[in-house]
């Protein structure tokens, strides 16, 4: 299972989650009502950060989020808005980038009108519904996602903790089109600041329930 961990701003943090966690993705926030934004002013400190870096944007234009990913060497751009099917076939015809697809769950999901965009999104982020558009620390029902009828890969988002490992793990077995989480707001010290040991803790627990017996033995012995 991916991990991302949202968020990120401050470059002594990065460079710590850099030779600590290792993830797979490290999402910088481009919405200014966000806590965590992330101005243009840290450009210079953040462009050549070697890990993977998403960039989150909420209903922005297509020259903004073009600019972005130009100006911070962006890998990937997620969509937390309202952005429609149309827009999303723009971006990805302007753009090489990959492009994800935040869904804000309440109480259910209208899966017919997310139908349009599969061919065009890398993957879902199911996120728990705010009006602050994330980052709310607060996690919905993943009993609504069973009912998920596409192959489409999906990343999971929404209060996730350290005591999030195992029930993460029974829904990876249930659901395969689960691909990666996204950690965030459980997971700082301050907005925009992780705490690099619980995400270090959180990672090891993940590893510890995914690795088949034979694996844990052998790290066991080398260790």
């Amino acid at each position: 299972m991916k991990i991302k961990v949202c968020g990120m701003r401050e470059p002594e943090n990065i460079r710590a989650l850099e030779v600590e966690i290792k993830p797979d993705w490290m999402g910088l926030i481009f919405y200014e009502k966000s806590p965590r934004f992330v101005s243009k002013d840290r450009v210079s400190e953040l462009k050549n950060v070697a890990l993977p870096k998403v960039g989150v944007f909420v209903n922005e234009s297509l020259e903004f989020i073009l600019s972005k990913i130009d100006e911070f060497n962006l890998a990937a751009v997620q969509l937390h808005g309202s952005e429609s099917p149309t827009f999303v076939r723009e971006l990805k015809l302007k753009s090489n980038k990959k492009l994800w697809k935040v869904v804000s769950v309440g109480d259910s999901i209208d899966w017919e009108s997310l139908r349009d965009y599969v061919g065009l999104v890398e993957c879902f982020l199911f996120d728990t519904a705010t009006k602050n558009h994330g980052g709310s620390g607060k996690k919905f029902n993943w009993e609504i996602l069973k009912s998920y009828p596409f192959e489409v890969p999906f990343i999971l988002s929404g209060g996730l903790d350290e005591d999030s490992v195992e029930e993460l793990i029974r829904l990876e077995k249930e659901m395969p089109q689960l691909k990666g989480i996204d950690l965030n707001s459980k997971f700082e010290d301050a907005p925009g600041l992780k705490n690099i040991e619980k995400l270090k803790s959180f990672k090891n627990r993940l590893l510890e329930k995914e690795l088949p017996a034979t694996e844990k033995t052998t790290r066991d012995d080398q260790s």
